[in-house]
């Protein structure tokens, strides 16, 4: 088992951290997550819940203590795996932090 050096080390956080706002934050996994957690489609904030909502996996989904913790151990696990693919994957995953920092720090009164 290898431990990934710093360079390695901040790509696959970085990565694990946009991974995770990716299935558990970003509007374009809305569709599967509603699925996931059997909530309607047209559920709003403040409607009331379904009373097969499954509360337990919505915690866990956006818990980045919880599910932010297994995302990281997958791209551990992949790096342990193939140092070299895990990585050229991990990048775009970075390259796209870069851009919504920027964005968020270039425009910080649009609501982005």
């Amino acid at each position: 088992m290898s431990i990934p050096n710093w360079w390695q080390f901040l790509l696959l956080g970085v990565a694990s951290w946009r991974t995770f706002q990716l299935l558990a934050v970003d509007d374009i996994l809305e569709r599967p997550r509603r699925w996931l957690l059997h909530l309607d489609r047209d559920w709003k904030v403040g409607d009331p819940i379904r009373i097969d909502y499954r509360l337990k996996w919505a915690i866990f989904l956006n818990c980045p203590y919880c599910f932010g913790f297994w995302v990281a151990v997958a791209w551990w696990a992949f790096w342990q795996f193939s140092e070299h693919w895990s990585l050229v994957i991990a990048t775009p995953f970075a390259l796209s932090v870069v851009v919504v920092a920027g964005a968020k720090l270039l425009a910080p009164d649009e609501e982005i």
